[in-house]
């Protein structure tokens, strides 16, 4: 008996070792807020010669979107083949789960025989349940894998991460002088000062792309290694990181195929070549299973590009935005590589939605200063305007910075519904569970995930909270009147959305249905009562406002009714401003723990209660009290 299980032992370290022989090593190169700004992509300031060489003989694909503009849900994007919007992970430092079924790429990698470490950063808005890699830490590298197996390894560079392009003092490389202001940002010495710094903390990431591409060389891998480098959203520059715009989303990908792994490579495949395949985050994790010979799983939303399990290309990218820190938002967009369209539900908050930690960067306060002093043309000023539109298209080929709106030209008419069509079909298709109010989300989830419930019609009917929501942000006063019966909707989600739609219209709106208004006060959800009292306590007379001040400070606590509550209740005091004056003081003074999601939330209330205290004690206002925040990534 115990030489027949030797027997099998050894007959199963056979097996590992003939499959590492038939499967590739698989390299990631990852760097953190840069777009294409590099040399194999046409710019002529940039110096990334180390990108560049592995682009002249490999592939560089055209058009790639990470499916959001900020960290962490476009990597919580990559590590599940999944929409953020669809798990529930999309708001900023969030922790939701998956369904028990659902694994995480690297895990089905190391079932398949992989060695996986990650170099390191992992920072995703999903639980990690069970062992996810070898080894994600510093010093993980594929050097620690046994003998003969395969190795799916990421290094990751954040020398070009938004904190290090306003890190002063700094050795100039960069001539200001010589960079392209984009229209968006007013042209001043801060702005091209940060944008120089820019371009050489990206020759920084391509400098520690160059040294692990030698790495491999130097260990006798690289003819068995597939390799790809790209970055996890666009530059860390304002109106490109956190905006799910083309300058948000669009990031360099470059790939290569040894000569005796081509016939994994994309159809297109060409050395020194380029591909206009549509390529979203979404199709990273099914393209790097079917390189491994792994076919992605079903649930995946993404489509593998390489690999036996390759699908066509696809006819559209999509991003999406929704609470940046302590910031509430929700966007979408689509592109069809020429055109993009945005489509704003929050329009009665600014594109900027001043997160303090991008306040740090000089350009961000030089161009709301300028804007504030009147002293910005039409471009530069749409970052800060309120509302928004509610539609937004931009023609890439002949407005590369998005500036020029053509979402009311009749002459776009026809390209403007194709892409608002596709958008609605990836909404239904993926069930954005991001149209609930947050804390509903996750209360509705007790007992279940964010993504299970988005399949239940009883707990989201998704049809009925999108017409609400598009009826809410439209702007449209004849909506008005189908708002006001939504407020009796059995959903509390349907209700949200209906007092929130009161809410962006402002006064006339808000003014004619105080009563229906006043009597969601006493919803059974927070998050109507919320969206009533802002609304009554921004438009409404003094006696509107007693009543929302009243429903406002008793759900701020959040020892008493929990963090998310508590954010949704201070943003909306903070909005308030001087009109919220009443409750200042007992903010204040206010414990800052409560029943949390994840501990990760807690710093959020510390901040709205910050932004809060600064208008209170003077300090300059509320823009210099979001400047004072803590920091936020």
């Amino acid at each position: 008996m115990k030489n027949l299980i030797v027997f099998f032992w050894m007959a199963a370290l056979s097996c590992v070792g003939a499959g590492a022989v038939d499967r590739p090593n698989i390299l990631w190169i990852t760097s953190e807020d840069h777009g294409p700004e590099m040399g194999c992509y046409g710019d002529g300031l940039a110096r990334t010669p180390n990108v560049d060489a592995l682009a002249a003989k490999g592939m560089r694909f055209t058009r790639v979107w990470s499916v959001a503009p900020v960290c962490a849900p476009a990597r919580t994007c990559l590590i599940t083949g999944m929409y953020p919007s669809s798990t529930g992970g999309l708001h900023m430092r969030s922790m939701v789960s998956l369904p028990k079924e659902m694994k995480m790429y690297p895990q089905m990698l190391r079932e398949a025989g992989y060695y996986c470490s990650n170099n390191s950063k992992t920072d995703y808005n999903l639980r990690e349940v069970g062992k996810v890699w070898d080894e994600s830490s510093r010093e993980a590298h594929w050097r620690k894998r046994p003998d003969g197996q395969p190795f799916f390894a990421i290094f990751n560079s954040n020398k070009s991460h938004e904190s290090q392009i306003r890190t002063r003092p700094h050795k100039r490389i960069t001539d200001p002088g010589r960079i392209r202001v984009p229209a968006y940002h007013p042209d001043v010495p801060e702005v091209r000062e940060d944008w120089a710094q820019y371009y050489d903390q990206v020759s920084e990431a391509d400098a520690d792309a160059g040294k692990v591409l030698k790495e491999m060389e130097a260990a006798g891998l690289a003819e068995d290694t597939i390799t790809f480098y790209y970055a996890d959203h666009g530059s860390g520059m304002p109106r490109s990181k956190r905006w799910p715009c083309n300058s948000g989303l669009q990031v360099p990908l470059v790939v290569f195929f040894p000569e005796k792994w081509k016939h994994l490579a994309p159809k297109e495949y060409a050395a020194g070549g380029t591909s206009e395949r549509m390529v979203s985050f979404a199709d990273l994790a099914p393209t790097v299973l079917s390189i491994a010979g792994v076919k992605p799983p079903e649930w995946m939303q993404g489509h593998a590009f390489a690999g036996p399990h390759q699908g066509e290309p696809q006819q559209f990218l999509h991003g999406e935005r929704g609470r940046m820190d302590e910031c509430m938002d929700l966007v979408r967009s689509t592109t069809d590589g020429r055109y993009v369209y945005l489509r704003n539900y929050f329009p009665h908050v600014s594109q900027a939605q001043r997160v303090a930690y991008q306040f740090e960067t000089p350009t961000t306060r030089v161009w709301h200063q300028l804007f504030i002093e009147g002293k910005t043309n039409e471009a530069q000023s749409i970052f800060w305007r309120v509302p928004k539109a509610p539609e937004e298209l931009y023609d890439l080929q002949a407005d590369r910075d998005e500036v020029k709106n053509l979402a009311g030209s009749s002459e776009h008419r026809a390209v403007l519904e194709k892409l608002r069509a596709a958008q609605r079909e990836r909404l239904v298709r993926v069930k954005d569970i991001c149209f609930l109010p947050e804390m509903e989300m996750h209360s509705r989830s007790v007992g279940s995930t964010p993504y299970e419930i988005a399949r239940d019609p009883v707990k989201f009917p998704l049809e009925r909270v999108l017409r609400a929501a598009d009826l809410a942000s439209n702007l449209d006063a004849a909506a008005v009147r189908e708002l006001v019966g939504m407020m009796g909707d059995a959903d509390s989600a349907v209700r949200w959305w209906a007092a929130m739609g009161l809410l962006m219209r402002g006064g006339d709106a808000v003014t004619k249905h105080v009563a229906v208004l006043e009597k969601a006060l006493s919803d059974v959800s927070p998050g109507v009562r919320i969206a009533a009292a802002q609304a009554l306590g921004r438009f409404g007379d003094a006696a509107a406002l007693g009543k929302a001040l009243s429903t406002l400070g008793e759900l701020a606590p959040p020892e008493r009714n929990g963090v998310l509550t508590s954010m949704s209740a201070l943003s909306a005091i903070e909005a308030l401003a001087e009109k919220a004056a009443p409750l200042h003081a007992a903010i204040e003074s206010m414990t800052i723990s409560g029943a949390s999601p994840d501990r990760r939330y807690n710093e959020y209330v510390s901040r709205l209660i910050a932004n809060i205290v600064a208008v209170r004690e003077g300090e300059g206002g509320k823009e210099k009290g979001r400047r004072g925040i803590r920091k936020g990534r």
